[in-house]
């Protein structure tokens, strides 16, 4: 199969390849009713000195998501050349459309952008954004970042992960960032819908690529956004990318091994859980009830724990429809 050569539609105002800090955007030509000749505009920043490895930084994968935002437009405000040896891409609003209406996906055509990988340069505004990212920023990383946390409708134990891998020295070196990284938790992570991802995207190039999950419910913390802050600057200090020195934090190491891990809705209604997050479950143990909530008198729908964990995600609204995960559960494990 022949390589699409066609270039994308999008422009960047800055030189990746410059020395020093730039401040600019990655401008899309976006026609619309109260802009026939608009643009979707996406913050970026460039900040590069010397020779060395390239780390690619990106929050607002999802809109509703904002630990990771509030890091990247702190750093690219501070970050100078002179704390940087090789090269670090900044982009904290990476579905800027998204993010700027406080959406999981684009209002613009209902794209995920982290469901939309490879792109095409002549699809949809979101498939343009990840064709862009595929072709023209993933090649030129060497580590990817990518904050995430629950949105409006989960909330997570504060947790950096990586994957497990068919290439054992690329999983090793994400999970040494990991681990440097110092998120509360650290998880060995499965995908349930990896078509698509960014994280797939990048790993098939080989990058070392982490992420997050740092907290949830539609807001940002105090306690999650320094948990942000901070580990990444660790990350960039552990690739060799940043001088200066770390603070290394402790860590539990989690691991989701299978399916089981998981717990899904079949019945809408109103949420009431049993366990906390952080809690212990065992197999069989109630973690929720669901509420009919059409009429009085009806029993809950009873769900239970399918594998014994720690309880590590939860649905976050207290309505529920069917075939919503509603509970996630993960092995305590060595490091």
């Amino acid at each position: 199969m022949t390589a699409d050569l066609r270039p994308s539609p999008i422009s960047a105002t800055v030189d990746f390849d410059a020395p020093g800090v730039q401040h600019g955007f990655l401008r899309l030509p976006y026609s619309r009713d109260d802009a026939a000749w608009g643009s979707v505009m996406i913050p970026v920043a460039v900040v590069a000195n010397g020779t060395g490895p390239t780390a690619l930084l990106t929050g607002a994968n999802h809109g509703d998501e904002y630990e990771g935002p509030i890091a990247l437009f702190e750093l690219a405000r501070s970050l100078r050349p002179e704390e940087v040896t090789g090269r670090v891409i900044i982009l904290p609003a990476m579905n800027q459309p998204a993010f700027a209406a406080g959406t999981r996906t684009s209002p613009i055509d209902r794209g995920n952008l982290n469901r939309s990988f490879p792109g095409r340069h002549d699809g949809t505004v979101t498939e343009k954004i990840a064709d862009y990212f595929q072709r023209v920023l993933l090649p030129r990383a060497d580590v990817v970042l990518d904050f995430h946390s629950g949105g409006r409708t989960l909330d997570f134990l504060p947790f950096c992960a990586a994957h497990v891998l068919p290439d054992k020295a690329q999983e090793a070196r994400a999970f040494d960032l990991v681990r440097a990284f110092g998120a509360p938790f650290s998880v060995k992570m499965l995908e349930i819908d990896a078509v698509g991802m960014y994280d797939t995207a990048a790993e098939a190039m080989g990058k070392v690529f982490v992420t997050t999950e740092l907290g949830g419910g539609g807001t940002a913390s105090a306690r999650t956004t320094g948990i942000a802050m901070r580990g990444c600057r660790n990350l960039l200090i552990a690739a060799g990318i940043l001088r200066g020195e770390a603070e290394p934090q402790p860590t539990q190491w989690l691991d989701m091994p299978d399916g089981d891990c998981f717990t899904f809705a079949e019945d809408g209604g109103l949420i009431r859980f049993c366990a906390d997050l952080g809690e212990r479950v065992e197999k069989g143990q109630t973690i929720a009830l669901i509420y009919p909530v059409a009429r009085t008198g009806s029993d809950p729908t009873v769900l239970t724990a399918r594998r014994s964990g720690l309880f590590t995600a939860r649905h976050f609204p207290g309505l529920v429809k069917p075939g919503d995960c509603v509970a996630v559960i993960a092995d305590e494990v060595e490091g």
